[in-house]
């Protein structure tokens, strides 16, 4: 549309204009309302302005018809123009040619307009009063904005060339609003502010609404697809059911020997699977769909089909889900829907090149392959790949080469010859043998100790097995936070020798010092508490300082003991034990006082060992009174000495709660016997086995055996703090403890020469506390027996039910168990709280 400014601009000069100037003006002006007021194209008003000046007689076009034309050139701002055709004329200007006037579209705008003026513009114009009276110039607009735009001072045209863009924006930038104008009250649009315009927000009702209805679009169309669902295959698939409502479809004649371990491998990673819910809606589950394809096909490269292509679909889906998904987006579709993901693997590409670098070229080369075993023309299974790799780094390590490096494996995959080109970028860096091992903290632990624990010595030819195995034991000390071992070249290899690598050991410091406490519950046995202190590393290297004690119903102790681990060779510990103890128990009272010392190869939570064994000495002097003795009866005093010895062997996967496995202990201690003057020997043994079996997931039977016997004298020459006793929470339970076995006449237990015990339990997991949770039924039976000869004859059994909760330093143990076949006297109950399975 022609603006106020266009129009004051052609005036802007103040040039005196002639008669037919104004005529020409006001012609103008006239043309332009009706043409405004139709909604039509309007004429370019700098035109007119021109042509008046020249008092030319060029007719214009005026009609109020609404077309869309082209910008005149006419040296002033570029306005719409008609739909008339243009030429140029002398002078390089280009004007409107006259087009037919048509009709308003409006009746009464045509009213308006007379018929003269519409007929002969220009002397409709020129046929007024005012156009024919000399205007006073003083009331005439100024036009100086035309001067140098077309017009000289005389008011002729001049020929110009058209003006450029700059010039144009400078002309527009350059006009002024007028002073005056005459009739015009509308504010000028340079001196009104207008309101900066504000963007509107988003709605975030339409956004999600817009959102969720492009995800049904989007479900519907994979649900759906357009033109039908057009599968590699229909029935004849061989189909694998992965989840609820997944399924993948293979070709009836593919050959894909991974078929099996690919499904798996894709139910592990399928969101369709992880994530089912009965709440989800069809946009869900297309998305979901839409990411596992995604994970099917890299599971597909993973074993070598390159070329694999997959279709997705819904088949089965009715109309009625389809409907509802389209009307109402958030609807579950869960159950309702079956995924199904077609696959035709192609070709399974093969190994073409093998690039493994300098292998070829070392005297180990033979050894390295056969272990590396990968060749050209085996299948491109990435999985394969990277276990060849691993294997060629182990083999590198265990001969010798310490510093050989092996970059990941790159695949070049061709599609044309299907082949892929393997390379494992490999440098053997030559062969080492072990030299001496080094500490970074000798005060801590000495460079001697820790050779001591390694299982390497210097001048072995360097395994990377061994620095790992040198790492676990380093760690299984309990003080070392952590360590960090580094091979370190100091004599290089050459053509007829190997090199040396020292062993660097970089230890940090963990804590040393443990409070420990233990608390139970028994039926006979009362309660328990024990409590300890010990600083492991109190004395360098590895010399462990414990006190302890024990404040209980039947028993006090306190007692301090010294542990040098790893002492003269790995694995193997130094003890020695000093305590004092009171036992008060059905069968006696004692009052002790021992010195114990023992070797022992040691196992421990963190490096539990298949073998194990001790061997020691101790002396004890114990005060003992027979339980039940009649008042003023003297106490009698045993003076002690035995050398225990005990070997064991654990296949259990476990040191506190076994789950699979078998445990077998031999333990044997000859001993000597003083008491007031007569003087006996005899020898104490005791086996014991227990194995342990997976019956389900959930469920892992367990049975133990004890068999017992003291042979080389009579019982009364035995300490009564040294026969067997059998009943309780660690025996038989159900009975009460010591409470199983020979008995005076007073009903007081005596001890025994022999011992016999048998128990069966399942320890059965729930769901209960993340699975945490374990109901324990079980069933014991044994007997003390007054004979060196164990039996079973006249055994007691008991049976019961207990619970487990498991906890990071081993399952707590509660179990309730009844006498079956109760003596007189015994209790109907008995309840036991421990810490650890029962055996």
């Amino acid at each position: 549309m022609v603006s106020l400014r266009q129009v004051s601009s052609a005036f802007d000069g103040r040039v005196p204009l002639g008669l037919d100037g104004l005529a020409a003006v006001v012609r103008g002006v006239v043309l332009l309302v009706p043409g405004c007021l139709a909604g039509m194209a309007l004429i370019p008003i700098g035109a007119l302005a021109q042509t008046a000046a020249t008092q030319s007689a060029t007719t214009e076009a005026a009609t109020g018809q609404a077309v869309t034309g082209q910008a005149v050139t006419t040296g002033q701002t570029p306005v719409a123009t008609s739909a008339a055709a243009t030429s140029v004329q002398p002078g390089g200007q280009s004007i409107a040619q006259p087009s037919a006037p048509a009709p308003s579209s409006d009746a009464a705008l045509n009213d308006l307009i007379p018929d003269a003026a519409v007929k002969d513009p220009e002397l409709w114009a020129l046929d007024t009063d005012a156009a024919k009276q000399a205007p006073d110039p003083s009331t005439l607009p100024s036009v100086s904005s035309l001067d140098g735009a077309g017009l000289d001072g005389t008011g002729a045209t001049t020929a110009t060339t058209p003006p450029t863009e700059v010039q144009k924006s400078e002309a527009v930038k350059g006009a002024q609003a007028p002073e005056t104008f005459p009739g015009i009250t509308i504010p000028w649009p340079d001196t009104t502010d207008l309101p900066p315009v504000q963007q509107l927000a988003p709605d975030p009702d339409i956004s999600d609404a817009e959102s969720v209805a492009r995800e049904a679009s989007e479900a519907l169309d994979i649900a759906l697809p357009r033109g039908g669902w057009r599968g590699p295959f229909g029935a004849d698939a061989v189909i694998e059911h992965v989840g609820t409502g997944v399924e993948l479809a293979f070709p009836r004649d593919a050959v894909i020997p991974e078929a099996d371990d690919l499904t798996d491998r894709f139910a592990a990673l399928s969101s369709l699977r992880a994530l089912d819910k009965s709440s989800d809606n069809l946009a869900q589950i297309s998305r979901r769909a839409r990411e596992d394809s995604a994970v099917l096909l890299q599971v597909l490269h993973l074993y070598g089909y390159y070329d694999a292509e997959i279709s997705q679909s819904m088949p089965g889906l009715d109309d009625g889900v389809a409907s509802a998904a389209a009307n109402d987006p958030t609807k579950s579709a869960a159950g309702k829907v079956v995924v199904r993901f077609e696959i035709v693997p192609g070709m399974r590409y093969q190994i073409g090149e093998l690039d493994i670098g300098n292998i070829n070229h070392v005297p180990d080369a033979q050894q390295i392959l056969a272990a590396f075993a990968l060749k050209t023309g085996d299948p491109a299974n990435t999985e394969s790949i990277q276990a060849a790799r691993d294997r060629l780094i182990d083999k590198l390590g265990t001969i010798g080469y310490a510093f050989a490096k092996v970059d990941d494996a790159a695949l070049s995959v061709d599609h044309e010859t299907h082949l892929a080109d393997l390379t494992i970028p490999t440098a053997t860096g030559g062969k080492y043998v072990f030299g001496q091992v080094t500490s970074s903290m000798p005060r801590f632990i000495n460079a001697r100790h820790l050779q001591r624990i390694a299982r390497f010595r210097p001048g072995r030819t360097f395994d990377h097995r061994l620095i790992d195995d040198f790492r676990q034991a380093v760690l299984a000390t309990g003080f070392v936070g952590s360590v960090k071992i580094t091979p370190r070249e100091v004599v290089a290899p050459t053509a007829t020798s190997p090199g040396v690598a020292d062993i660097d050991v970089k230890l940090a410091k963990g804590p040393q010092h443990t409070i420990a406490g233990q608390i139970g519950q028994s039926s006979g046995e009362g309660f328990r508490l024990e409590a300890s202190w010990e600083d492991r590393n109190f004395f360098p290297p590895e010399g462990m300082l414990r006190f302890r004690a024990v404040l209980g119903t039947r028993e006090q102790l306190a007692g301090v003991t010294f542990r040098r681990s790893n002492f003269l060779a790995r694995d193997q510990a130094l003890n020695v034990d000093l305590y004092a103890q009171t036992q008060d128990t059905d069968a006696y009272n004692a009052h002790i006082v021992s010195a114990a010392a023992s070797i022992a190869k040691q196992t421990t939570l963190i490096f539990q060992k298949a073998w194990s064994y001790s061997l020691g000495v101790e002396v004890l002097a114990t005060s003992e009174l027979a339980a039940g003795s009649a008042a003023g009866t003297a106490r009698t005093t045993y003076f002690i000495g035995a050398l225990p010895g005990k070997v064991s062997f654990d296949r259990s996967d476990n040191l506190l709660d076994p789950t699979k496995g078998f445990r077998i202990a031999l333990a044997v201690s000859p001993e000597i016997s003083v008491q007031d003057g007569p003087k006996s020997t005899y020898v104490k043994s005791q086996f014991d086995a227990s194995v342990y079996q997976h019956v389900t997931s959930g469920v892992v039977l367990a049975a133990r055996t004890r068999i017992g016997t003291i042979r080389g004298t009579v019982i009364d020459n035995i300490a009564p703090s040294r026969r067997f006793y059998a009943g309780g929470g660690a025996s038989i339970r159900g009975f009460g403890y010591q409470s199983v076995g020979p008995k005076d006449s007073t009903g007081t237990p005596v001890g025994a020469l022999s011992l016999s015990e048998f128990s069966l339990e399942a320890r059965i997991k729930t769901g209960i506390f993340g699975g945490g949770f374990s109901i324990v039924p079980f069933v014991d039976a044994g007997m003390a027996g007054s004979t060196s000869t164990p039996t079973m004859k006249g055994a007691k059994i008991g049976a019961g039910i207990g619970v487990r909760y498991k906890t990071p330093f081993g399952p707590i143990r509660l179990d309730v168990g009844t006498p079956l076949n109760p003596s007189p006297g015994d209790n109907r109950i008995g309840v036991y709280v421990a810490l650890g399975q029962a055996f």
